[in-house]
């Protein structure tokens, strides 16, 4: 093939019959009908509960890797395991920022997990339409590839930039957009109703501030999905395996909140390490677009992926705790 010449995509391939996509779509709904019966009793989330809902969440992904592997064979399951790592990875940095939101909003630590499972309930659904287009475009040919990898490339940078400037992640109440749109058309009461999501004032109908924090929380989704998909697709090309990681981590992701609340802080290097994961991903698409170009491009291997991003998260765990050390060797010296 020429150099410089663009070469159309084959038909995505999928592991997933109807059947199969028909039991993981009733299996995920099961589950959150569940959370919702749970979470109709608002209540504080003590560590013992968050702990034991983690490790189910955690057990589940591992069953269903199994599965794989035993009906699909070892390469398939290396896809969905590296997918699942990448997105758990995501995952716990996006935690920082539901975090900082709810401190925003302060709200009430009974109702801290119903704002969550808004937000989860609303991410499947964005995750959901991100895979579609992903998939088309990766079908219409393969500069998608190209163009996951550069937007891939591009977050990294802006990530390792505001570490490097000293740039914390923030969150200003006032200037999201999502937050300004509903203020704008609807009334918003002064404080909470118990888990009420809206009431009628003066015989108008009024939201309540959990109901601006689940609006909020639903538009950081909107950006998290623009990262995460792409990552994804740089580890698989099945639409399905691509629905399967992103389900499992995301459903496991309230549950960690409350298990990581206060450690999410100490874990001062992991945009370092998210940054160089996410760059890596990107040039791993880029590879594998210009393979497609000229045949001598080399690729990464999937398991080759997994072992780079379990050593970056290994090498950013290590160096926080061992910054948080010395911070507290100082402290004590001093």
């Amino acid at each position: 093939m020429p150099p410089g010449t663009l070469q159309a995509a084959p038909a995505l391939t999928t592991i997933a019959t109807p059947t199969l996509w028909l039991v993981a779509i009733a299996g995920l709904v099961l589950l959150l009908a569940l959370d919702l019966l749970l979470t109709r009793r608002p209540h504080e989330v003590r560590m013992r509960e968050a702990a034991g809902w983690s490790v189910f969440y955690l057990v589940l992904p591992v069953i269903f890797g199994c599965y794989l592997w035993a009906d699909h064979g070892g390469g398939v399951a290396v896809e969905f395991f590296t997918g699942f790592v990448v997105e758990k990875s995501l995952s716990v940095d996006n935690l920082f920022v539901f975090m900082l939101l709810l401190a925003a909003f302060a709200v009430p630590p009974a109702l801290a997990r119903q704002v969550l499972l808004y937000g989860i309930v609303g991410a499947l659904v964005l995750r959901g339409v991100f895979i579609w287009l992903g998939a088309a475009a990766l079908q219409s040919g393969t500069w998608a590839f190209l163009l996951f990898g550069a937007i891939l490339i591009v977050t990294a940078g802006k990530i390792l930039k505001d570490v490097l400037g000293g740039h914390e992640q923030q969150v200003d109440i006032s200037n999201m957009r999502s937050v300004r749109l509903v203020r704008r058309f609807v009334p918003v009461t002064d404080d909470y109703r118990g888990s009420r999501l809206a009431v009628r004032e003066g015989g108008r109908l009024a939201l309540t501030p959990l109901a601006l924090a689940a609006v909020a929380v639903l538009g950081t989704d909107i950006v998290f999905a623009v990262d995460s998909v792409p990552a994804v697709y740089g580890v698989t090309e099945d639409p399905f395996l691509v629905f399967a990681t992103n389900a499992f981590a995301l459903m496991g992701l309230r549950a960690l909140y409350f298990v990581l609340q206060g450690v999410l802080t100490k874990l001062r290097h992991l945009n370092h390490g998210l940054s160089v994961i996410l760059a890596f991903i990107g040039v791993k698409l880029v590879l594998h677009w210009a393979h497609g170009v000229w045949d001598w491009m080399p690729q990464i291997p999937t398991l080759a992926s997994l072992g780079v991003i379990v050593a970056v998260l290994t090498t950013v765990t290590l160096t926080s705790l061992y910054a948080n050390r010395r911070d507290r060797e100082k402290e004590a010296a001093s």
